[in-house]
């Protein structure tokens, strides 16, 4: 933590002190509430120690929505613990380098991460859980599986066994685009041979379909395509990827990103660390991450709307399409090919995509009887 950093920490620490004991103590009480009476009264014990840490994260802060769903993070911890635990939220590559998190994480060289588990796939597979499988859930049915379903109780267990740590879901995108290219895609031919940043299995899926993929960073990728290192990229949707400026130097606009239908992101900690925090510490933690995974998906729900309509579909330099019926039906196949290989050189992952695929069925039944059908009507009007 540079001189500046440390001394908005203590500005921070200082004005929630100051907040509690003047005039502003009502406001700030409130603001600092849990809406658990005895989860407020632990954190205002004075025994309890006063960390600073740093939450080193994937995202440049450009990104102002899923950057600042670890800021939001990091606001609410301090918040609730009455400023005792401070947390700063760090641009990636300021701590480590933005695709390392979870290696940091594993070997404890870092406080704790932000940052979406599908970027470390090359360590084990069954990472992909905990951000999105291609042809996988939405951002609904993904909470659904995670706090009620038995996902997040499985990779808990999956986090500790292998890479001695702890994870909580921490924001979501809901489902995103299918990317931008500079070339349009008629049929899977149109795949050969294109360079495409693109990480998680869904790297997997466009590499079986001729696709030379590139895993890169968000802070690299705009630079990527204005010089055409790379054809195309994924991204997130409107709001974020006109923010990256990728509209301004490509032309095509694809639907939808089948790859991540809902995809969650992550706040990751060392279990040393973890079991180190009084009780108190870690349940605000918990808390805290809960409030940054709702409110990313409810600031994306309200930001995307607006930016497609302003900068996409009012630009007519701009073209929106689908991805053609053959590419989506060879990116099914290629998907499931891919569960199975994955399934046969990770046992962790063939016993949650077992579980996974069950909750999956029976969800996907049931949204697809009202949810679709509602949705399609409406979106007729």
């Amino acid at each position: 933590m540079n001189k500046l950093q440390h001394t908005k920490l203590m500005e921070r620490r200082q004005f929630l002190k100051m907040a509690s004991m003047g005039a502003l103590g009502a406001a700030a009480l409130a603001a600092c509430s849990s809406g658990d009476a005895d989860l407020d009264e632990a954190a205002a014990d004075d025994s309890l120690p006063e960390l600073e840490w740093d939450l080193a994260t994937s995202w440049p802060p450009i990104l102002d929505t899923i950057f600042g769903g670890a800021e939001r993070f990091a606001d609410r911890v301090a918040a609730l613990s009455s400023g005792k635990f401070m947390v700063t939220a760090q641009p990636g590559g300021e701590v480590v380098p933005a695709l390392e998190i979870l290696q940091n994480v594993e070997t404890d060289s870092i406080d704790f991460g932000h940052t979406a588990s599908y970027y470390y796939t090359g360590l084990d597979p069954a990472t992909a859980f905990g951000t999105a499988l291609p042809f996988g859930l939405t951002a609904r049915q993904q909470n659904a599986w995670l706090y009620e379903g038995g996902g997040l109780d499985m990779l808990q267990d999956f986090y500790a066994d292998k890479f001695n740590a702890i994870q909580f879901p921490a924001g979501n995108t809901g489902v995103q685009m299918g990317g931008w290219f500079n070339k349009e895609i008629k049929s899977t031919a149109d795949l050969e041979g294109l360079v495409m940043r693109i990480p998680g299995l869904g790297s997997q899926v466009m590499s079986k379909l001729g696709v030379t993929v590139q895993v890169l960073p968000g802070g690299e990728i705009f630079q990527a395509l204005q010089t055409g290192a790379i054809d195309a990229t994924e991204w997130v949707g409107p709001y974020d990827d006109t923010t990256m400026g990728f509209h301004e130097v490509t032309q095509f606009y694809y639907h939808p990103g089948w790859w991540e239908p809902g995809p969650s992101l992550e706040v990751m900690i060392p279990l040393p660390k973890w079991n180190a925090l009084p009780e108190i510490y870690q349940e605000i933690i918990k808390t805290a991450a809960y409030e940054a995974n709702s409110t990313m998906m409810a600031l994306y729900d309200v930001r995307n709307p607006i930016a497609l309509q302003d900068e996409i579909i009012d630009n007519p330099d701009i073209t929106i399409l689908p991805f053609p019926d053959d590419v989506m039906a060879a990116s099914e196949e290629a998907s499931f090919e891919i569960f199975d290989e994955s399934a046969a050189t990770s046992a962790d992952f063939a016993s949650i995509f077992e579980e996974w695929k069950k909750f999956r069925t029976g969800i996907q039944a049931w949204h697809g009887l009202a949810e679709a059908s509602y949705l399609e009507y409406v979106g007729r009007a």
